[in-house]
């Protein structure tokens, strides 16, 4: 029963998150048999921020374990958010955002680091009085999650139109 709730939990939180496009990787550990250990970096859009980009770097375990998919990748991995445009806040979603904040946050980045109980996300929050937007990536667990975590900080800049 527990395991068709973190099944459905799962797939839940997948279809709020962007999607990310992998960038490439690179091996860290040599496997003899099946992939070799990696960092892989990643790209994805924030989904509701338009011109915001966040990319991620997350090992990934390889051997056999990690080509059939029962892995789990270790809880550490490293963001860097930038803005690619203009950036223009409506005041309902300025508004959004501190809601969303004063909540913790909202995830917009999932990915699941282990076959069904362990997943690295990103969550966003705003800070208003500086008008920045501020990412933190970190991962957890269906029981306990991890205090590791990488953060990332967007101000929000005037964007010159004349390129």
């Amino acid at each position: 029963m527990k395991a068709a709730l973190a099944i459905l939990f799962s797939a839940a939180m997948v279809s709020i998150s962007a999607q990310a496009e992998e960038i490439g990787s690179v091996s860290t550990v040599w496997k003899l048999v099946g992939p070799n250990h990696k960092i892989i970096v990643e790209v994805f859009d924030d989904p509701d921020i338009p011109n915001v980009s966040c990319w991620v770097s997350r090992p990934k375990t390889g051997g056999i374990s990690g080509a059939v998919g029962l892995a789990e990748d270790p809880s550490y991995g490293s963001i860097a958010c930038r803005q690619r445009g203009p950036i223009v806040l409506s005041e309902e979603l300025k508004r959004r955002l501190v809601r969303e904040t004063e909540d913790g946050g909202v995830k917009v980045f999932q990915e699941r680091t282990s076959p069904i109980f362990k997943t690295m996300q990103v969550t966003r929050m705003y800070d208003a009085q500086r008008n920045t937007l501020i990412y933190i990536e970190w991962s957890d667990k269906l029981v306990e999650g991890s205090p590791k975590n990488s953060l990332s900080v967007v101000v929000m800049s005037p964007w010159d139109q004349r390129s």
